[in-house]
């Protein structure tokens, strides 16, 4: 029953979009998809992940993540890492916010201490990876503006494509590109322009699995630096939902707890 209505709410969406102009629809969808993806709580799953520098040589790191979904504001998640050794107990927390900059801080297990990520380096490299800092964010609508450009078929499926820009002018980014599903509104592409608007990074998402029946979760991200040859891979498995964290589970003393 609740796919069939899914389905209905995705038929309802497309014949209201049709007579919208390409800003008040692109936002549309991205409300669409926010809305999609409402009421999944908390979740926490473990991670691994891949760097290739431009030689393609490896190096693996695993870690876990944990996430608490927030409506008045922007969700809360924290990264631990688990090995390997050199960067083992390092852990990052992350308020994102709906308006404003959001707070991140870094934990770093052989100084002993928490370190806050400014606006300013929001834009760097996450530990080495091709992912930034503001790319741990969750999507939160009102964190850019959208406008609507086609319509073509992706990874074998049909999607909207939107163009958003970030509304933060700190963010390392001058636009970006978003492939959504247009049956459950899921993320298939992204393109990453820098602030030059020359393209910088895609990401690409794969081995997607439905949880609680209408919360769809990629289980491969990849993110490739067109300008360094660099590439990041994401593994995601066993996730884990309805874990009853709470806000004082995401503070500054927890970030150093987990990292223990």
């Amino acid at each position: 029953m609740k796919n069939a209505v899914y389905t209905f709410i995705a038929l309802l969406m497309a014949g209201s979009l049709s007579a919208q102009s390409p800003e008040a629809k692109g936002l549309e969808i991205a409300k669409a998809a926010d809305a999609y993806d409402q009421g999944f709580g908390s979740s926490q799953t473990k991670l691994t992940m891949i760097l290739t520098n431009k030689q393609g040589q490896e190096s693996t790191r695993y870690m876990s993540n944990q996430t608490l979904e927030l409506t008045e504001d922007g969700d809360k998640s924290l990264i631990v890492f688990d090995s390997p050794r050199d960067v083992k107990g390092t852990a990052t927390l992350t308020f994102t916010h709906k308006e404003g900059s959001d707070d991140q801080w870094l934990y770093l297990p052989a100084l002993k201490r928490v370190k806050r990520i400014s606006s300013d380096n929001k834009s760097g490299p996450f530990m080495g990876s091709e992912f930034a800092y503001e790319d741990l964010s969750s999507q939160e609508v009102e964190k850019y503006t959208y406008k609507f450009l086609r319509e073509e078929q992706i990874n074998g499926v049909d999607a909207y494509v939107v163009e958003r820009d970030p509304v933060d002018p700190k963010s390392g980014y001058a636009r970006q590109i978003v492939w959504y599903n247009k049956q459950n509104y899921r993320l298939e592409k992204m393109d990453f322009y820098d602030r030059k608007n020359a393209l910088l990074k895609t990401l690409t998402y794969g081995n997607y699995k439905a949880h609680k029946e209408k919360h769809w979760r990629a289980g491969e991200m990849n993110m490739i630096n067109h300008q360094t040859n660099k590439k990041t891979k994401l593994l995601f498995e066993d996730y884990v939902f309805d874990l009853g964290f709470t806000e004082n589970d995401f503070s500054q003393n927890s970030l150093r707890r987990a990292s223990r």
